[in-house]
């Protein structure tokens, strides 16, 4: 879980000490914001977590574009596969 108290920081201090800010994302597993005039400017977080993030986001794609198709297939927006690729054969020149 994300504690506000102790997981946003200034670059500024950030600079000052890196070592003890990658210490706290490996120990804690949480991600620290790094802010700028007060906004939140990057986010450090370790790898592992990072990973596990991009793998979380390319399911969700994956979700979304089930989804998009089947929202489509119940509109009735579809056409037969035969016809569709004879119109990428067509504007390819794919032969038969």
């Amino acid at each position: 879980m994300f504690d506000i108290t102790k997981d946003i920081h200034s670059v500024t201090i950030f600079r000052r000490n890196p070592a003890l800010f990658m210490k706290q994302v490996k120990k804690t597993k949480r991600p620290v914001v790094l802010t700028v005039k007060g906004k939140a400017a990057a986010v450090i977080q370790d790898a592992e977590a990072y990973q596990r993030l991009l793998a979380i986001v390319a399911r969700a794609d994956v979700n979304e574009a089930i989804r998009q198709g089947l929202e489509d297939a119940a509109m009735g927006r579809t056409r037969p596969a035969q016809q569709v690729f004879s119109e990428i054969r067509e504007r390819y020149g794919i032969p038969r």
